[in-house]
Parts: C-alpha cells; sequence; structure tokens
C-alpha cells in the first residue's frame, strides 16, 4: 500500500465512526479507470483515497497546496486545479495518468455542495472519450466529521467515443445520471440499514 492510502485509511479515519466500502469488488483491477464521485466535504477526497482499492490521483484545488498539508499533497501524487478557469494542464496531467494504465478521480460537481450530483462539468467525460478508460461512479454519505461513512463503488461502463461538443455533453450527462442513481441507491440503503433493528 502506498504513503497516501495508508494515511487515508488509518491515522485519517478516527474521525470518524467507521468506513464501510460497499461492492468494492466491482471495481476494475486493472487498466484505466476515472473515478466520479459526488461532493459534499473537505473529508472526501482522503476517505476516497483509502476506500478506492487501487492508488488514485485526484484533481484537488489549487488553494490545497500550501504548507505542510500542499507539501504532502504533491508528496502523493495529486494535482491541483485553479477552480474558475480554463486550465487543461491538470487534464493533460491525468490523461497521461490514463494512459499509463492509472486510475483518476474526479468531482463533477466541481464544489462541494448537498452531494446529490444536480449538474456536472464536461471534465470526466472528455478524460474518458480521450483515454478510453473506463468510468466508475462511486458514492459516499457521511464526511462530515463524526458520523459513520458509507462508499458504494458502481459499475463500470465506458462512454460512446462519439466526438464533437454535443457528443460531450451527451457523455457528461450520462456521467451525471450515472453517479446520481448511485447515490439515490446508496442514500436508500442507509435508510434500510438504519430502520434494522
Amino acid at each position: 500500500m502506498d504513503f497516501g492510502r495508508w494515511i487515508a485509511r488509518v491515522p485519517y479515519r478516527w474521525q470518524f465512526r467507521g468506513v464501510r466500502v460497499h461492492s468494492r469488488e466491482r471495481f476494475p483491477a486493472s487498466g484505466p479507470v476515472i473515478v466520479v464521485s459526488n461532493h459534499t466535504s473537505m473529508h472526501d477526497g482522503p476517505i476516497l483515497l483509502g476506500a478506492i482499492p487501487r492508488r488514485t490521483v485526484f484533481l484537488i484545488k489549487q488553494e490545497m497546496f500550501r504548507g505542510i498539508v500542499g507539501f504532502l499533497l504533491r508528496k502523493i501524487g495529486q494535482v491541483p486545479v485553479r477552480r474558475g478557469e480554463v486550465d487543461r494542464a491538470p487534464l493533460m496531467t491525468l490523461l497521461k495518468v490514463l494512459r499509463g494504465g492509472g486510475v483518476v478521480g474526479v468531482f463533477p460537481e466541481g464544489t462541494r455542495g448537498s452531494g446529490d450530483v444536480a449538474a456536472a462539468q464536461s471534465g470526466a467525460a472528455w478524460l474518458a472519450r480521450s483515454s478510453g478508460a473506463l468510468v466508475v461512479p462511486v458514492a459516499h454519505r457521511g464526511t462530515r466529521r463524526g458520523e459513520r461513512v458509507d462508499v458504494l463503488i458502481g459499475e463500470p461502463f465506458p462512454l460512446p467515443e462519439a466526438k464533437g461538443r454535443a457528443a460531450l455533453e451527451a457523455a457528461t450527462e450520462q456521467v451525471r445520471d450515472r453517479l446520481a442513481t448511485l447515490v439515490a441507491e446508496l442514500d436508500e440503503l442507509r435508510v434500510k440499514e438504519e430502520a434494522t433493528p
């Protein structure tokens, strides 16, 4: 296990009431993969880093790359991105990781919110179509401090290779829909488990 995943799995988790990963067997054991996940708190990235069974490179907002946190993020290979600007350099870095058979993580919502994936940006779809990588939706809930965290890994799926803006928009909507559906599935699972004596 690499250093980043060890931090996320061992010392980082003390602040939560457990982390449960559902359907881990769905995650591809090899080949290029784009993880798309909902975004609700600053703890999402570290939790997912430990929950995903392969080393993952995430896009992380530039502001986090300061001081000791920034040093650690660079040390474990994470990639800074400037929000609100057209910045292709991070995407090209992730594309290189994918072409080498690696795993990258993207929060399609672009910023923290309720995590229901009402909207999505096109970066993940562009990466998938440019690299041929499979897309794996990963839903999570409970990443606010002190809660129990549940992570649900969805079924991998490819995106069509059709080119053009309309095709990219359709692919982005497919990513958004798959992830939003998985988040709703996880919400139902948590409700059922809480209702079970």
